[in-house]
């Protein structure tokens, strides 16, 4: 088709990809229903999505079995300097990635359509939005892509206007000869799979996956790992945090981020219904912020991203029913299983277990199979706006100021329910040094003590040790104005291993103790580790929790803190000189604490 394309850079570079990739055909998007309508339908007629009876306009996607899930060993963080990158990421040689890649991308889009996706990661037109354009050659990624970000000619208009955009280049590796059949999930194979950044030039390579953070590029790629690198460069912050907003009886507002590792309850905290009366739970995000100072010396942040591509095991009325809520229409599901009625189940989803289902392979399954019905890593892409429990500023371009940090991990004994950070400084200790025990969803042993620095680990896009200094300094120029940081453990268990805490709407009495102490209302004991809620300092109305689980939640064994100790040496000296002296002396003071 014809490029009306205004932008020099744009086009120059759309030809560029064209010469090289070879496409059939070159179609530039504008995020309109008919497209996203045409886009399905084609994805229809080519076999690879499913229609459910049982929910309108939402469909069905089985995946390759080899093309599941984020494949952090293909992915790389290319930095003229290997240390630029740091001890954390893969790195590779610009020059030697770059002539790696073009070489799989001679000719890799024959026989398919090149799709021109401009989006804005964030409202259009926000000071804290940033453009991006996809070019990809598959139809599911532009459909993701419609829900995940704001693909609209709006972006194009800005485009048009000079404004200039992060090139973000994907390919699933799976060029058709003449006459060829496409299969139901085209892509490459593992070993030539690779998932590039080049943060020093704000670009992004992908090639050989077609699934989700691999493929749709405006989430992990570029609104974190080239974000992270850009915000550093700037001044501002790129997390891996939820926001919410919290509001009291009274009226008053809270709005906390908070960052946690997988399988640590940050959907479900982020859509929370509060179990203590009057308080209410909006959601703003569930994954990512952005946040930059405001005028009046204040963190605003914002969700860069329009939708949620979550996981679907494990989620239920239960555990998270906003999010049921939010998946009755216009879903993508990935890897779920199929009803016989034509709806999707997965494992957790409800008590009764389907006697039939057709699984994420699409073969026949019952209760006495022996494998799950869905892939541990099934997912649903939902537009934001259909959750029940969605702000009304959400998409407020000036963000929504951020009162409270809150870190957290997943660990059965030794950190208690909840602590605040003594200072900035402490808090970003706190982050620095946050640990879970693995579960099934992280690679590793099933339970061993992973540190997962602001649940950040896999998604910087530069040196972590240079990451910890930009939260010092950052706190440096917010002042007194800076949020107050705290630390959670929901999954404390007792010597039997049950679970202490209920968790899920209960977290709520937790965040309100911390909106007390912002208030000054909510007394707080000094120990070893930070300021703990006094005894009854948290609300437990209508709780009925035990006073012994309720001192054990609260328990700090100060051997066993001493025990972390060599742990936290190890993780800190795999950073070298790039750590912050102040990380180094906040660590001294805790072993001082600890006697």
């Amino acid at each position: 088709m014809d490029i009306t394309v205004k932008n020099e850079k744009l086009n120059k570079w759309i030809k560029e990809v064209a010469d090289m990739c070879r496409p059939d055909d070159i179609y530039i998007c504008n995020g309109t229903k008919e497209e996203y309508d045409r886009m399905m339908a084609k994805l229809l007629a080519s076999g690879s999505a499913i229609p459910l009876k049982k929910r309108t306009n939402s469909y069905l996607f089985r995946s390759d079995p080899s093309d599941v899930a984020r494949v952090e060993d293909r992915t790389y963080i290319s930095t003229s300097a290997r240390d630029e990158a740091g001890p954390t990421n893969n790195w590779i040689d610009p020059a030697e990635l770059k002539e790696t890649m073009k070489r799989l991308y001679e000719g890799c889009m024959k026989g398919r359509t090149m799709y021109v996706i401009p989006f804005s990661m964030g409202p259009v037109g926000s000071p804290i939005s940033k453009i991006g354009v996809e070019i990809s050659d598959s139809p599911y990624v532009v459909c993701n892509m419609h829900i995940m970000t704001r693909v609209s000619s709006r972006v194009l208009e800005l485009l048009d206007a000079g404004e200039d955009f992060i090139p973000c280049l994907h390919s699933i590796g799976a060029p058709l000869a003449p006459g060829q059949k496409d299969v139901q999930w085209p892509c490459a194979p593992i070993e030539r799979k690779y998932i590039s950044h080049f943060p020093e030039e704000n670009l992004i390579w992908s090639y050989g996956s077609g699934y989700g953070g691999n493929a749709l590029l405006g989430k992990k790629c570029l609104a974190l790992r080239i974000a992270s690198a850009m915000a550093r460069r700037e001044g501002w912050m790129a997390e891996h945090m939820l926001i919410l907003r919290l509001t009291n009886p009274e009226g008053k507002q809270y709005h906390i981020a908070a960052a946690f590792p997988s399988a640590c309850g940050k959907t479900n905290l982020a859509m929370m219904q509060p179990s203590i009366k009057g308080w209410k739970c909006e959601c703003i995000g569930d994954d990512i912020a952005w946040m930059k100072i405001g005028a009046d010396g204040r963190l605003y942040a914002i969700n860069p991203e329009s939708g949620f591509f979550g996981v679907a095991p494990g989620t239920s009325y239960e555990t998270n029913p906003m999010a049921m809520d939010t998946l009755k229409e216009n879903v993508i599901f990935t890897n779920c299983a199929l009803t016989d009625d034509g709806d999707v189940w997965w494992e957790g989803m409800t008590d009764d277990v389907p006697e039939h289902l057709i699984d994420w392979k699409g073969r026949d399954w019952d209760p006495d199979s022996k494998v799950d019905a869905a892939h541990a890593n099934a997912r649903f892409t939902a537009p934001a706006a259909q959750c029940p429990v969605i702000c009304k500023d959400w998409e407020n371009p000036a963000g929504v100021p951020i009162d409270i940090f809150i870190f957290g991990g997943r660990r059965t004994s030794v950190v208690p329910l909840v602590y605040e950070s003594f200072s900035w400084d402490h808090g970003v200790f706190l982050g620095a040094t946050a640990a879970s025990e693995t579960t099934a969803a992280n690679i590793g042993a099933v339970g061993n003590l992973r540190r997962d620095p602001f649940a950040m680990t896999p998604f910087c896009g530069y040196n972590m040790g240079d990451y910890f200094r930009h939260w010092l300094k950052m706190g440096e120029r917010l002042g007194d104005k800076a949020p107050r940081i705290f630390y959670v453990n929901w999954f404390r268990k007792n010597d039997e291993g049950k679970f202490l805490w209920p968790g899920f709407s209960d977290n709520s009495r937790v965040l309100k103790w911390m909106c007390e102490r912002i208030d000054g209302k909510a007394d707080a004991q000094k120990t070893p580790i930070g300021l703990l809620p006094v005894e009854e300092g948290i609300d437990l109305t209508g709780l009925g929790i035990s006073e012994e689980n309720m001192k054990e939640l609260m328990r700090i064994d100060t051997q066993a803190w001493r025990a972390e100790m060599p742990d936290i040496e190890r993780h800190f000296a795999k950073f070298g000189s790039r750590l912050p002296e102040n990380l180094t002396i906040q660590l001294q003071e805790l072993r001082r604490r600890l006697g």
